[in-house]
Parts: structure tokens; C-alpha cells; sequence
């Protein structure tokens, strides 16, 4: 018998440490309302003067230094930060998840109220949609558009073409449903979180659903259990399978063709909904224990542990390579079809450095955000050895946590309201 998406109201344990307040209210905001989350937007304007400040660009010199260049950018020497292609303000309102800086199209864009597209190669702005994304949903890519859920809160998810800002594709669950979020895409579907409404306009549930990415049609639509969330979900699609989990300690795998259940765990610590996946393996942290399951049955294919009862952080699949830091700052590279250990590196801890919890590759070099402002920002790290190159902070102090995206060409750093072009 194949087990539903559980309601338990458990959470996952603190091992972590509390989620950040920022943290928090991004996983809430799917559920409050526009206007109450809009507070202090600043407009991009393309018109504002590039910020280079070679002072405030540089780290603590971290170990590990190099020399590189890419796209006009000067990488200082000594491990010094690359100068910014250029830095921008933005209209961003972000809660530190990883879907909310994105780059493609030959653009760049934030999360935000009006949602603008900035040209990648210099920083003005292309476009603008007034609405702009909803607190707390995705900026969802996939089949060379952009998914968001409307800000009209009409129940409508629409498709935008990256590079231009135009509409290309709409779907409406229906009346019945209220705040329909995008939470991943394929080459065919389209998949979303709603609730529920009852007839006195509360909610009790939510459906996950299929969209079809060409008709927007309902493929399929499933009601999960009292309890469960809309709001906080991370999700990937490969093949026949999606796999998503929130903050009810619950890993979750559906057929795409059918909606149907295939098999889910109960996890001890998740990391807050944190997962990867590379291709028929879904890798889970779960306290000192790296864990990866065979998509099609849940059976573990193989664990890691990690020494002195450190805790692995978010993990990422880039290139083949598995990549991810545990709390004792000990940075890990690892084969992700059998989980044998490519390296080890204590680079972070020696250089007093933040564990990222986001990453981009570009190159031979791995690029890790991290969470708060102090000793963190965006770490050049060698893909190769675990080695950090140099670190970039504009030192502003800002409480935000750092998102990276990457379009192989820049590294683009948003903290704050503040978005830098970094060269490769």
C-alpha cells in the first residue's frame, strides 16, 4: 500500500540551528498577502551609475589565492576578489531560498516588486513586469521560460520568455484552488502547489498538480493530507519521477505520468527540505549522515558520515560531482552514483570562513553563497582540490543571505538590494 504525503506536525529537529527569520518568512510567504510583504521596495533604475569599489570587494585574504580573468574582470592577486562588471540596485524581495536570483536569456533577474530583468553583459534594465513575484513562489525555469505564479492572485500560473518579458503561456487550476505555485518544471509538465478552499474561504488542504507545458491543460491533480504544506516546498523532476519534501520531515516521490504516490520516508533532519538529485539517486543530509536513495523504490544505494559529529549542510549535484560542507567547515567532493569521496578540504575552517548553502559551477571553479554577511558572501573555490581562490563581499553588512547564479559567462552576487556581475 503505497503511503501518503504525511500531516505530521513535527518538525525537523534544530540540529541545524533555527531557521534564519528571513529563512522563515520566505517559506510563510506564499500564504500572506502582497501588500504586507512589500514594505521598503527600491525600483532598479538603468540609469544608476555602476558601483566599483575595488575596497570593498576583497575578504580576509582566505587561503589558497589564484589568478584568473573572464569577460573584461580583473581577479586580484593574493587571493584579492575579482572588481564587479558592474553592481547594480534592485527591486529585490528575497528570504534567502535559492530560486530567487535566476540567469538566463542573456538576462539576469531578483526576486521582486515591479520584477525586472537586468542585461547580463552590463547591468541595464531590459524589462520589468509591475505585478512582480509573489512572496514566498519560485522564479521556476524551464523549456527556455520563466514560470511564476500571478501576482494578481488570480489563480493563474503564466510562462514569460526570459530575454523579453513577454508572456508565452498560461494555466488556471480553478476557482476551487487559491494560490497555485509553480514548484518544478520538465520538458512536458508543469508542476504546482495549491490550496484547497473550503466554502467559508478557508483552507485545510492542498493539491499537487500536473500542468502540460504546451496547452496548460490539467494532466493529473492529487489532494495530499490535512497538515501538509503548500508553502516551503523544494522539488526536482528527473524522468518518471518528482521528488519534493517541505517542513514535515517527509521525502517524496510521484510518478509524472499518473500523480500517484511511488514511496516516501520519514527523515530525521533534512536540513530544513534541503536535497539534491543526480540521475536515478535523490541525495539527502540528514544530521552527520549523507544519505542517497534509488528514485524508482526509496531503497538506499549508499551513506557517508562525517567526522566529529559534524552535520552536512545543502548538498549540490554540479557537473557529475557532488558537492557539499558540514558544520565543522570541512568542504566535501564526492561521486554521486556510488558516494566515494573525491577529496576533502579543510580550506573554509582555515580561512575562518562561512559553509556556503548554495552553489554555481562555472569553469574549474565552484562558487558558494552563504547565509548571513560577516565572514561570508560569495567563495571562488577549486572544483578540483577544495581550495579557496578568494572571496567577495561588498561589505554593506547587510542581514540577507547571499544567492549566486551563473550564465557561464558571470557570476551574479545578490545581497540585499544589491546585485554584482562577477567575472568567471
Amino acid at each position: 500500500m503505497v503511503r501518503r504525503d504525511s500531516g505530521s506536525d513535527d518538525r525537523t529537529p534544530g540540529a541545524f540551528g533555527a531557521p534564519s527569520r528571513r529563512r522563515v518568512l520566505r517559506l510563510a510567504g506564499g500564504g500572506l498577502s502582497l501588500a504586507a510583504l512589500a514594505v521598503g521596495t527600491v525600483g532598479c533604475d538603468e540609469d544608476s551609475v555602476d558601483v566599483e569599489d575595488p575596497g570593498s570587494t576583497g575578504g580576509d585574504e582566505p587561503k589558497g589565492g589564484g589568478k584568473g580573468s573572464g569577460d573584461g574582470g580583473d581577479v586580484g592577486e593574493k587571493g584579492q576578489a575579482p572588481k564587479p562588471l558592474w553592481t547594480k540596485p534592485t527591486s529585490a524581495e528575497t528570504y534567502g531560498d535559492n530560486d530567487e536570483l535566476v540567469a538566463a536569456g542573456g538576462v539576469v533577474i531578483a526576486s521582486g516588486s515591479p520584477l525586472a530583468a537586468l542585461d547580463a553583459a552590463t547591468g541595464g534594465q531590459k524589462w520589468s513586469l509591475p505585478g512582480g513575484a509573489v512572496p514566498g513562489a519560485p522564479l521556476l525555469l524551464g523549456k527556455d521560460t520563466l514560470y511564476l505564479a500571478s501576482s494578481d492572485y488570480d489563480g493563474s500560473v503564466i510562462g514569460y520568455a526570459p530575454a523579453s518579458g513577454k508572456e508565452t503561456w498560461r494555466s488556471r487550476l480553478g476557482k476551487e484552488y487559491r494560490q497555485p505555485q509553480p514548484i518544478a518544471v520538465d520538458e512536458e509538465q508543469v508542476y504546482v502547489v495549491a490550496e484547497i478552499l473550503e466554502r467559508d474561504g478557508s483552507s485545510k488542504t492542498n493539491v499537487i498538480a500536473a500542468l502540460n507545458s504546451t496547452t496548460g491543460r490539467i494532466v493529473w491533480k492529487e489532494q495530499r493530507d490535512v497538515g501538509t504544506e503548500q508553502n516551503g516546498i523544494h522539488a526536482a523532476v528527473r524522468g518518471r519521477h518528482l521528488v519534493y519534501t517541505d517542513f514535515k520531515k517527509n521525502l517524496t516521490v510521484r510518478d509524472t505520468a499518473s500523480g500517484a504516490q511511488v514511496w516516501t520516508h520519514k527523515t530525521a533532519k533534512t536540513n530544513y527540505g534541503f536535497f539534491t538529485v543526480h540521475q536515478d539517486l535523490v541525495i539527502v543530509p540528514q544530521g552527520n549522515v549523507l544519505q542517497a536513495f534509488n528514485l524508482a523504490d526509496g531503497k538506499e544505494k549508499w551513506s557517508l558520515e562525517a567526522s566529529d559529529g559534524a552535520l552536512f549542510r545543502e548538498p549540490a549535484a554540479l557537473e557529475d560531482v557532488l558537492y557539499v560542507a558540514d558544520s565543522a567547515r570541512t568542504m566535501w567532493a564526492v561521486e554521486p552514483r556510488a558516494g566515494k569521496q573525491l577529496w576533502k578540504s579543510e580550506a573554509l575552517a582555515d580561512a575562518g570562513l562561512q559553509v556556503p548553502r548554495q552553489y554555481v559551477k562555472a569553469g574549474d571553479t565552484l562558487y558558494g553563497a552563504t547565509d548571513l554577511d560577516k565572514q561570508g558572501g560569495i567563495i571562488a573555490i577549486d572544483a578540483r582540490t577544495g581550495a579557496v581562490r578568494w572571496t567577495f563581499n561588498d561589505k554593506t553588512g547587510d542581514y540577507h543571505a547571499w544567492l549566486v547564479a551563473t550564465d557561464g559567462k558571470r557570476v551574479f552576487a545578490l545581497h540585499g538590494k544589491k546585485l554584482h556581475a562577477l567575472p568567471v
